[in-house]
């Protein structure tokens, strides 16, 4: 297949596309900016995407990234992170929501599936049981309330013209090359000074969420059998079904280390409005594809760990 990756110099970009050339597809890729180097491809494996520029706020920018023949796109681009969404508002809606609105126009015509990457998070606050994909969407967050509006925008075009949409919702995952915008990268990066230092103690947000982990392996192996297998019109949770508190997930990343800290609360670390229990069930991804987590959650957090710099 030829597939175009919005985001391809992100994280999760950055891995989809290993996996689509290590799957034999042809990749096509979205930067921000030539000068942008990507957290996770070699030199060589960049060397193989046609890399086009993208600034989902400007049409004509949309419509030059996405000419051409593609079998799929998957999009990716986004404001992802859920502290500089909060930051500016306006921003997030107008990158993930108008943004995936100005996308899905621009590929009318040539044929391709969109596979639009969601995110868990559009369930809102829940109730501590399972979110499936037949909850109400209550986001709680101007990141997940901007992503929830992307998957109105696709589906509204693909109601109205006809484009296949296929929306994943991944749960929370992590691996080498996320940056410390994001929580356990960051506790990662904290633990590391904190060992080689020899300090005493780390500082936290709270670490009472419950949060459903996987490694981004494991999600982009699951996209990869999205689109082959995805249903256009239906909505898949990426999750693995099991919930870890955050300190649980300190305490195993400590004992991977050989190190113990003190966890201590700072304020300024914590996020508003967040989401104390965020669990995933995927059993419609797993019918419809067969797909199930394959990568310990150890062996994610001790190659988190290795990945930060000492």
């Amino acid at each position: 297949m030829r597939v175009l990756v919005t985001g391809a110099d992100g994280f999760v970009g950055g891995w989809l596309v290993r996996a689509l050339l290590a799957a034999g597809h042809s990749v096509g890729g979205t930067r921000r900016s030539a000068d942008v180097v990507s957290p996770v491809l070699t030199t060589a494996e960049g060397k193989e995407v046609e890399w086009r520029l993208l600034d989902l706020r400007s049409t004509p920018s949309v419509n030059t990234a996405v000419g051409g023949a593609w079998d799929a796109v998957v999009h990716l681009a986004a404001v992802s992170s859920g502290a500089e969404a909060r930051q500016d508002p306006g921003l997030a809606w107008e990158v993930n929501a108008a943004g995936t609105a100005r996308l899905a126009e621009a590929l009318l015509g040539g044929g391709p599936l969109l596979l639009l990457v969601s995110t868990g998070e559009v369930y809102g606050p829940g109730t501590g049981a399972p979110r499936r994909e037949a909850d109400p969407v209550t986001p709680c967050s101007p990141y997940a309330a901007s992503k929830a509006a992307s998957e109105l925008a696709a589906l509204e075009t693909a109601r109205r013209a006809g484009l296949a949409v296929v929306i994943a919702r991944p749960f929370p995952h992590t691996g080498p090359g996320q940056d410390g915008r994001f929580v356990l990268p960051a506790l990662a990066a904290r633990l590391k000074i904190a060992h080689r230092i020899g300090a005493p103690a780390i500082a936290t947000g709270s670490l009472a969420p419950v949060r459903d982990l996987l490694d981004v392996r494991d999600v982009t192996a699951a996209y990869l059998a999205l689109l082959t297998a995805g249903r256009a019109g239906e909505t898949y949770n990426i999750a693995s079904g099991v919930g870890y508190r955050l300190a649980d997930l300190l305490e195993r990343m400590q004992r991977l280390l050989g190190s113990r800290v003190i966890a201590e609360y700072d304020a300024a670390l914590a996020r508003q409005s967040d989401i104390l229990h965020l669990v995933g069930d995927a059993s419609r991804l797993r019918a419809a594809t067969g797909w199930m987590p394959q990568i310990p959650l150890d062996q994610t957090l001790q190659e988190l760990l290795d990945a930060q710099t000492d």
